[in-house]
């Protein structure tokens, strides 16, 4: 029994290894967005241009109903001139859409616009199959790509296209912004995260000279670039990734545009957070199995491997997570049955040191000295808003590392799986509601069954680490009991 005590202390404390080492990788990264923020590249602005560059606006869009009118109608908002914008809707829709965004599409094209509504009916490929189809009948030398849950500012081209004056630059990616932030806990939590990869991660890895990436909406691609790279595939679910990586091996840039942010749509129910995790996490781990060896045998730095590494592998911190938290409700029982050394193990805190001054700076210092446009809250009101959030932030955290573990792995394995598209049901303040909406389907999935068992499962650790009066695990596994109950007690309700 001693034996088998020493080998989940071991696999615990790999576990714990593997997710100190993701943190500190994130703390390198925001060294280097310190780092770029004292020397700032300046960018290239609008100028009157002889030969204004056409450019098309692609729009892929499936069973988007309470979207897509707004959608439509901010496009065509876009401040440029109209002879030289393109519009395309691609839609795989099979319900109403399809006919609210024909009429729309009518109603643009009365006015002179050059808008057109392409409906396909087998969604071969998903989204990157219409992106791919598309993209060779688009007129543009640059495409703009948008989610339907996005309402892009009208300067965004006059702000991302002059950035191509450097024929190296491939895309421009600009800054997600959150107009339901203040929705609900879970809509705050969700910005909370977002607010790293695109405050921290993107600039850090701008200012290390390091692989960044396209996010699959509110950015700006080259056309040649995506044609030169291999163009679209859809034998991951996060083609954008993919693609980032395959342009940029083959030498082109990717320019990132913090100070220039782009609305949208955060999920504002539990299951359609889960839905756009499972596709993120599985994607992106299908992603590094298909393209880690490309990266290893390229010429790039092996700084510059490390990090992609660490990128491409960032899903399956989750995996590790959850593999901790399982594994350390037997050792409350071992280590007290036989005396165990595990001071050792406070060493690892300095992960947790690194994630909270990333977290940090990326809500609070940032947000304070680069504010979004809709965003006024004062630097104490921040400060305070982070104290109260960032523990429940961890909690929900280890929460979904069930789900997310899941998906990454079948990400590894190389299972199979439809691309599922979050549903986005117009929520823009308190008064908006999801409630009686469609695009629930109703069913009670297996992990959700097993995320209200992991919730007794830790409140069982819990109670016997008081028993025991073993303190080691009682806040980790007060944090996991509530995390995983939490997220099954909101897939129940929000199930339909």
């Amino acid at each position: 029994m001693e034996i088998l005590g020493y080998i989940l202390i071991g696999a615990y404390s790999l576990a714990l290894g593997y997710i100190t080492v993701y943190c500190l990788l994130q703390l390198n990264l925001l060294y280097y967005y310190k780092k770029y923020h004292r020397s700032p590249q300046p960018l290239a602005e609008w100028e009157a241009l002889d030969n204004i560059p056409f450019v098309t606006v692609q729009l892929p869009i499936y069973n988007e109903m309470y979207v897509v009118p707004r959608l439509i109608d901010c496009i065509v908002e876009l401040e440029y001139p109209r002879e030289k914008l393109e519009i395309q809707i691609l839609d795989d829709s099979t319900d109403e859409t399809v006919n609210i965004a024909k009429e729309k599409v009518e109603e643009y094209i009365a006015k002179g616009f050059d808008i057109v509504h392409v409906h396909r009916k087998d969604r071969q490929g998903y989204k990157a199959g219409a992106l791919k189809e598309a993209t060779v009948k688009a007129k543009g030398e640059f495409i703009a790509i948008f989610d339907a849950d996005f309402l892009p500012r009208k300067n965004f081209l006059m702000r991302t296209i002059p950035q191509f004056k450097n024929n190296k630059v491939g895309v421009v990616q600009t800054r997600w912004e959150h107009i339901n932030e203040d929705y609900s806990v879970l809509t705050k939590l969700q910005a909370l995260q977002l607010n790293v990869h695109f405050r921290i991660e993107q600039i850090g890895r701008k200012g290390a000279n390091c692989m960044l990436q396209f996010n699959g909406t509110a950015g700006v691609w080259r056309k040649r670039t995506i044609l030169d790279a291999g163009g679209w595939e859809a034998d991951t679910l996060t083609e954008d990734l993919d693609l980032s990586y395959r342009a940029q091996l083959k030498g082109w840039e990717i320019i990132y545009l913090e100070d220039l942010s782009s609305p949208a749509e955060l999920p504002a129910e539990m299951n359609g957070l889960k839905s756009q995790q499972y596709r993120w996490m599985k994607g992106g781990a299908e992603t590094a199995r298909k393209m880690l060896p490309t990266v290893w045998n390229s010429n790039l730095s092996l700084f510059q491997k490390i990090h992609a590494t660490g990128h491409l592998l960032s899903s399956g911190v989750f995996v590790f997570i959850f593999m901790a938290g399982v594994f350390s409700v037997p050792l409350v029982f071992l280590i007290n049955m036989y005396g165990m050394e595990y001071g050792y193990m406070g060493y690892f805190l300095i992960g947790l040191v690194s994630v909270v001054a990333v977290y940090f700076v990326a809500n609070v210092e940032s947000e304070h000295k680069y504010p979004s446009p809709s965003n006024n809250e004062t630097y104490f009101r921040r400060f305070v808003k982070f104290i109260i959030l960032f523990p429940i932030f961890l909690s929900l955290s280890m929460g979904l590392s069930l789900h997310n573990t899941v998906a990454v792995i079948q990400g590894y394995i190389g299972k199979q799986s439809p691309f599922v598209r979050t549903p986005k049901f117009n929520i823009r303040s308190i008064k908006d509601s999801f409630k009686n909406q469609k695009y629930f389907d109703g069913k009670l999935s297996w992990t959700t069954i097993f995320e209200g068992l992991m919730a007794i499962y830790f409140l069982g650790g819990l109670l016997m680490g008081i028993y025991l009066e073993t303190t080691l695990f009682i806040v980790f596994h007060g944090m996991l009991m509530v995390g995983f109950g939490t997220i099954f007690y909101f897939s129940l309700r929000h199930i339909r």
